[in-house]
C-alpha cells in the first residue's frame, strides 16, 4: 500500500492508495516538532478505528515546510522499512515538464497539482488552489508546469485585518447573503467574499486574455467549494487534487 503525505502551512494530510482508490484520508496540523514517534502512533491509532489493517510498503512526500520532511522520512524508515519519494527532490522524477526562470523553484505543492490536473484534465489548464496562499497554476497543452500567480489565501486576509484594526473582529469566511452589509461582520465576510470571486475571475481573465486559447479552470483547497457555488467560476472543483497527483508520480517513477 502507498502512504501519499501532502504537508502544507497549515494542514498536513495523509492517505492510503490501494492501486485504484483511496482506502482513508486523515488530517493534522503541520508541526515541525512532531516526531516520526508521534506521527506512528497518530496513524496507527486512526487506522485501528476504522479497523483499516494494511501493510505500507511506500510512502511518497509532498512539502511545501522542509522541516517536517526529516521526521517523515524517519516515519518511513522506521515503522514501513521503506524510503520514501520526496517531490522537489532530485531521485523524484516527474512526468511533466517545469518551464519556469532559471533559479526558481516551485513549490511541490504546485507541481503535484499540476501533474495531477493534466491526468485528469488534460492541459491548458488554470488550477486554482484555495490553501494558506490562493494560488493559480498554469498548465500548458502538453502538460507542462509554465507558471503562476500567488496571492494572499482567504483566510490569511481576514486574520490580517483582524490583527492590524482592533475595532474588527475575528470572522469565519461564508457567502453573504448581500453585498451591502449592515454590521461589522457582514462588511467583512462581503468584502473577502467577493473581493475574492472579483479576484479569482480577473486573474483567469487575464490568464486567459495572454495565453490566447480556451483554458479549463480546476478548484481546489478547502474554500474552494465556497467559491464553486458562486458565480460559475469553475469548470470542476477537485477535492483530492494533491493526493491523487501523488499517486500519479509514484507511478511515474515505479515504472521509469
Amino acid at each position: 500500500m502507498l502512504l501519499t503525505i501532502d504537508c502544507g502551512n497549515t494542514n498536513t494530510v495523509f492517505s492510503i492508495w490501494d492501486g485504484t482508490r483511496f482506502l482513508a484520508t486523515w488530517r493534522t496540523a503541520t508541526m515541525h516538532q512532531r516526531t516520526a514517534d508521534q506521527y506512528f502512533v497518530w496513524l496507527s491509532t486512526l487506522m485501528e478505528v476504522q479497523k483499516l489493517k494494511v501493510e505500507i510498503t511506500d510512502m511518497i512526500i509532498s512539502s511545501t515546510v522542509p522541516r517536517v520532511v526529516f521526521n517523515l522520512r524517519v516515519l518511513a524508515d522506521r515503522y514501513f522499512n521503506c524510503r520514501p519519494l520526496v517531490v522537489g527532490k532530485p531521485e523524484c522524477n516527474l512526468p511533466v515538464d517545469v518551464r519556469v526562470d532559471t533559479g526558481t523553484q516551485v513549490g511541490p505543492d504546485r507541481l503535484v497539482n499540476t501533474v495531477a490536473g493534466h491526468a485528469l484534465y488534460g492541459g491548458d489548464l488554470i488550477i486554482v488552489d484555495f490553501g494558506t496562499a490562493t494560488t493559480f497554476d498554469v498548465v500548458a497543452a502538453d502538460g507542462a508546469y509554465i507558471g503562476g500567480v500567488i496571492a494572499p489565501g482567504v483566510n490569511l486576509s481576514l486574520e490580517a485585518l483582524h490583527l492590524a484594526a482592533a475595532a474588527l473582529p475575528h470572522v469565519d469566511i461564508s457567502k453573504p447573503q448581500s453585498v451591502i452589509g449592515t454590521n461589522t461582520v457582514a462588511c467583512m465576510q462581503s468584502g473577502v467574499f467577493w473581493g475574492y470571486v472579483g479576484l479569482v475571475r480577473e486573474i483567469c481573465a487575464r490568464i486567459k486574455a495572454e495565453r490566447d486559447r480556451p483554458m479549463k479552470v480546476i478548484s481546489t483547497g478547502g474554500l474552494a467549494p465556497l467559491f464553486q457555488q458562486s458565480e460559475a467560476l469553475f469548470d470542476a472543483f477537485e477535492d483530492d487534487l494533491t493526493m491523487h497527483g501523488l499517486t500519479v508520480i509514484h507511478a511515474y517513477n515505479t515504472e521509469s
